[in-house]
């Protein structure tokens, strides 16, 4: 019975049971994760986060180091589990893998990078979302002047350093800047945001509320200054939402 479950698991995700050494225990995440990251760029596209074949997803594979990340320059619409591209923590293909014949995101190597030095994170997200990138071709970062920025982001969401598209250089500059910091999100400078998440739908939620952020403050600018938060405020609002805000199980805070 087990047999016939991790079967109709992989087949349905493009990951035949003969195709790789993995134990069908790890198939079946495997396969979970490429479902999961496939039907999550359509969340990009929904929110007006990306143009064309640009940004993308990663999720780290739970148990391996591993992680499944889009293939390069494919529409949107064209994205299936099956396409998706299985990776090792050098950002190297897995060969003999569903989509292994296609090149990996551009961004590929930056994944690997953050997925390598940050072992909490569970899910990487890049897009150029207009009022965010924005924020980066000046090289600002977006101040904490909402309660919005306070609760998600727990205080200015920062700006990272410039670097060259297509090897880790991105990835060393996503971490340095967020290591520490409760940020979820960083300003590539002259680039755009790159979010991360304890998985892969937590750092597209990220991804959604930092472009939010860029928005309502760029247009705050416009009316005037805009007014800061206390640090001790901040917080308050940070701990309350990580920790109170939402469902919870029986006997927690409601």
């Amino acid at each position: 019975m087990e047999s016939r479950v991790v079967e109709r698991v992989t087949e349905r995700a493009g990951i035949p049971g003969a195709s790789t050494d993995f134990t069908p225990e790890l198939q079946v995440v495997i396969a979970r994760v490429r479902e999961e990251v496939s039907a999550l760029h359509a969340e990009l596209v929904r929110s007006g986060l990306v143009v064309w074949t640009g940004g993308n997803v990663s999720g780290r594979v739970p148990g391996a180091e591993l992680f499944v990340i889009k293939p390069s320059g494919v529409s949107y619409d064209d994205l299936r589990p099956e396409n998706m591209i299985l990776c090792d923590f050098d950002g190297e293909v897995i060969p003999d893998t569903p989509g292994s014949e296609r090149a990996p995101s551009s961004d590929t190597a930056a994944h690997a990078y953050v997925y390598r030095h940050l072992p909490e994170v569970g899910g990487v997200v890049h897009t150029h979302s207009p009022y965010a990138t924005a924020w980066a071709a000046r090289g600002e970062a977006i101040p904490c002047v909402l309660t919005a920025i306070a609760d998600e982001f727990g205080g200015e969401i920062p700006v990272g350093p410039f670097a060259i598209i297509g090897d880790e250089s991105i990835g060393a500059g996503i971490v340095a800047t967020l290591s520490g910091h409760r940020s979820r999100a960083v300003l590539m400078r002259n680039h755009g945001p790159f979010t991360i998440g304890s998985d892969a739908r937590d750092a597209v939620k990220a991804a959604v509320m930092v472009e939010d952020a860029a928005r309502a403050v760029h247009l705050a600018r416009q009316l005037g200054e805009v007014q800061p938060i206390a640090q001790d405020q901040i917080d308050a609002l940070y701990n309350r939402y990580q920790h109170v805000y939402g469902q919870h199980p029986e006997g927690a805070l409601s």
